[in-house]
């Protein structure tokens, strides 16, 4: 009887193990999703920025400044930016200072 509970307590430990095992993967892919979808986006000089998406921030959110850039392959830009208030945000434009929504 004992050896039967044994075998009993092993293989319950083991479906654990793969189940957990087998999340951890899902978890995994999940993340590489994320990034690839990031990755459209490259880092850009924030000198880089068009005058016109700076005049547009100007305009839209006085006082705020630009912390880092990043582009994309259609000249679209995703700006993280800091607020007079001590706030972020993450704002979208085009090249012409038009503001996207994302």
């Amino acid at each position: 009887m004992k050896n039967l509970m044994f075998a009993a307590v092993l293989s319950l430990g083991t479906m654990t193990a793969f189940a957990q095992e087998e999340e951890t993967v899902v978890e995994e892919t999940v993340a590489t999703e994320v990034v690839e979808a990031q990755d459209a986006f490259a880092e850009v000089a924030v000198e880089e920025v068009p005058a016109a998406i700076s005049e547009a921030l100007e305009a839209a959110h006085p006082g705020a400044t630009i912390s880092k850039a990043f582009m994309n392959e259609d000249a679209q830009y995703k700006l993280e930016v800091a607020k007079e208030d001590g706030e972020t945000a993450e704002l979208y434009a085009d090249a012409e200072g038009n503001w996207i929504e994302k």
